[in-house]
């Protein structure tokens, strides 16, 4: 230990996020006192956002082989075969404490973070989605999130230049002290041309490429792995800073430096920043590494070991280059006006060695800072389960057409227009259905083919019956795929929780987990990459689970796409599905009659896969003219969305006589499409479901400028798309932001 290092008590021990025993563990594995250079590389490979180490004894049981899957989890990204020497490449991950403490920051940066994933993969992004959840709007502090976390993502990625092509929007109270930003992207590359972080070769050059480092995001691996209590503004520092302009320069370096053949392996400097890239690549490849920080371009004078080690400053990669190849590199980057510099080499001795100014500031065994990281069977309860909501029990007073207009209106189900209309969602000029439909669809090059792109997740479903939320989080990923016509490949995630200590907590995480895992085994929707958010809570108060779904699957002819808007007069309306009438967590209970209770709507994984076969089968053979997944407010919502769509109304059947009509209209039983097409089309289309053993079901007709009911009074559709769209920027303009 150098003089002008702190000396290590438990109470610095305490502020780098280690419990006790976790010291203990490291003067075991050591066998003496870590420098405070040590401690610092430590914390961040033993938090829990860079270790899982509360999570991944239970990740563990997550399907993620299948035919096309090129690359599983434990990669920057996962990549999956498309057909035609093509792979697409993605990946989400979180950036919810630093959006809360700095939203714009934040935000920006963690859309930084997941581009950089998948071009040090060797592919070019084509498109990013993001998943968003804020707390109660008459929350003091939720118009100034969701001004800066919009402003983020779209300043970051309208400047970098990839269309932000969907995603989704929501507001509860429980999010009021932790808002949640994912961020997913998803890229193209050749399937023979992807790089990985594994390291092979001894005595070869290790790179340091891009942005110089700076004290900008210090620590911010081990804030986003603590729950917020008192002084939470006071992390402002270890929020990252972030620079579209200099990560486009980034990006083509790298796809460049990769072509010329330049490359053995490629990390990026993420969370943890040089530690953890460091560490991956040598530890991936039984190689050890040695670093000299003497040779780390600095934007700050005077940066010592323990900065530099920690610093999470955007934009930077780590290489290991090939023999030979260190002058063809340094020119290519310095071509696109980057740093480039050679701050170490690979050595067949497993340690992980520091020097800064003639001194060895850290050596430590390399592989065990990752594979000896604790891993926790944390204590977990099953959540308990609710009973099914009897509809004839509840006390009703709105009407349908009322109950259907506040629905429209209210935070959650209103549009997102106004947030969406912030993004460049068509740069590239391949994005082939924007935002507002089910998926995302994007074309990819100039062929036949896309990509069809989605994330969801319902919370309400999570925190009610994990096992179940788990279920219909993949299933309805799956659904939004196939309601465009795609055939859904892979999935990641972003596992969304509060403090894993808790046991209850736990069991939400563990219940999610086994439900997201059998859904995605039966479904045949394998998990390629993801992340896992612990500790989203403030002052005890946790988020409600959100296991994030990001599902991409593939089109062979984007001109065969489905959408949601109503395409003529005197159409068919066909409801694909069975209709039990499920209120239990729905939105109607939550908007209309303010009640959170109930058991949520139960997944039939069997059923899900028949009736989207069926419903994806019409769409490639041109029998239907518009296609709606039913998820939140049920059939009526549906076909809302899809009468707003296109400013056709619809005239429409009265429910079955055994169901009531409050269920019928607003219940959320899963495994549903809402269908439209031609008369011509009716005899083969039924035909084909009783073949396929699909229940089927007539809803009316289209036409008109209004949705009739048979008994309620007309739904205006103007008056109704006006509703829809103006809660948002009403919002969003009144009072300072």
């Amino acid at each position: 230990m150098t003089a002008h290092e702190p000396k290590i008590t438990p109470e610095l021990i305490a502020d780098h996020g280690l419990k006790p025993d976790e010291y203990q563990r490291i003067l075991k594995l050591i066998g003496r006192e870590p420098s405070f250079t040590e401690l610092g590389i430590f914390s961040a490979m033993w938090n829990e956002h860079c270790s899982y180490k509360s999570s991944r004894l239970h990740l563990r049981g997550l399907p993620t082989k299948a035919p096309w899957v090129i690359q599983g989890p434990g990669e920057n990204a996962g990549v999956i075969d498309i057909g035609d020497g093509q792979a697409a490449v993605f990946k989400m991950e979180s950036h919810n404490h630093p959006s809360y403490i700095e939203p714009y920051q934040g935000a920006a940066t963690g859309v930084g973070g997941i581009l950089r994933d998948v071009f040090t993969m060797g592919a070019r992004p084509i498109a990013a989605l993001n998943a968003l959840r804020f707390g109660d709007p008459k929350h003091p502090r939720t118009r100034h999130l969701v001004a800066g976390v919009v402003a983020g993502i779209g300043g970051y990625g309208n400047s970098f230049g990839v269309p932000t092509v969907g995603g989704l929007v929501g507001f509860h109270t429980r999010y009021d002290g932790n808002c949640l930003v994912n961020a997913m992207a998803v890229g193209l590359a050749d399937t023979d041309k992807i790089f990985y972080a594994k390291a092979t070769g001894v005595g070869l050059p290790v790179v340091y490429l891009g942005s110089k480092t700076g004290r900008d995001g210090i620590h911010g691996a081990t804030m986003a792995s603590a729950e917020f209590g008192e002084g939470a503004e006071e992390k402002r520092p270890t929020v990252q800073v972030g620079d579209p302009f200099a990560e486009k320069l980034l990006l083509e370096a790298c796809l460049e430096i990769m072509a010329a053949g330049c490359v053995v392996a490629i990390q990026d400097m993420g969370a943890a920043g040089l530690t953890c890239s460091a560490v991956e690549m040598g530890a991936k490849g039984d190689l050890g590494i040695e670093l000299d920080l003497d040779n780390v371009p600095c934007r700050e004078e005077g940066m010592s070991a323990y900065e530099m080690m920690l610093s999470e400053s955007q934009e930077r990669m780590l290489m290991v280059i090939a023999p030979g190849k260190e002058e063809q590199a340094e020119a290519i980057f310095r071509k696109w006006g980057l740093d480039f510099a050679i701050v170490g080499h690979t050595t067949d001795n497993l340690r992980f060695v520091v020097k800064h100014k003639g001194e060895v500031k850290a050596d430590l065994p390399i592989k065990e800072l990752g594979d000896e990281a604790p891993l926790y069977d944390r204590p977990w309860t099953e959540t308990p389960k609710q009973q099914r909501i009897d509809p004839a029990s509840l006390d009703i007073t709105a009407t349908i057409p009322g109950a259907l207009e506040r629905l429209v209106g209210s935070p959650d189900f209103a549009s997102k227009r106004w947030i969406w209309e912030q993004y460049d969602h068509i740069i590239l000029n391949n994005t082939v259905q924007r935002p507002g439909g089910d998926a995302a669809v994007v074309r990819i090059d100039d062929g036949p083919k896309g990509l069809a792109i989605t994330c969801d997740v319902t919370p309400r479903y999570c925190e009610a019956d994990p096992f179940e939320g788990g279920k219909q989080a993949v299933a309805e990923a799956w659904r939004n795929i196939t309601a465009v016509g795609g055939k859904p490949l892979a999935i990641t995630d972003n596992l969304n929780f509060g403090n894993p200590e808790r046991p209850e907590i736990m069991g939400q995480l563990v219940g999610c987990l086994r439900g997201l895992g059998e859904a995605a085994r039966e479904l045949e929707f394998p998990v390629v990459s993801g992340n896992v958010s612990l500790y989203n809570e403030t002052f005890g108060r946790a988020i409600l689970p959100t296991p994030t779904i990001g599902g991409v699957g593939v089109l062979a002819d984007v001109e065969k796409m489905a959408t949601i808007d109503f395409k003529d007069n005197g159409e068919i309306i066909l409801l694909v599905g069975e209709t039990a009438g499920w209120l239990g967590q729905s939105a109607f209970m939550c908007e209309i009659l303010d009640r959170e209770d109930g058991a949520p709507p139960p997944v039939d994984l069997a059923l899900e896969r028949r009736n989207g076969d069926y419903v994806r089968a019409l769409i490639e053979e041109g029998l239907v003219t518009a296609v709606h997944d039913v998820s939140d407010g049920g059939v009526l919502m549906a076909l809302a969305e899809m009468a707003m769509a296109s400013g056709i109304g619809a005239n429409l059947v009265a429910p079955p006589a055994d169901i009531n009509p409050y269920a019928f209209w607003f219940g959320e039983d899963q495994a549903r499409y809402v269908i439209t097409l031609q008369s011509s089309a009716k005899a083969l289309v039924l035909r084909r479901a009783e073949l396929a053993g699909v229940t089927i079901a007539k809803l009316g007709t289209t036409g008109g400028d209004r949705l009739n009911i048979p008994g309620e009074r007309p739904i205006v559709m103007d008056a109704l798309r006006e509703r829809h769209e103006a809660w948002l920027p009403i919002y969003m303009g009144a009072g300072l932001m």
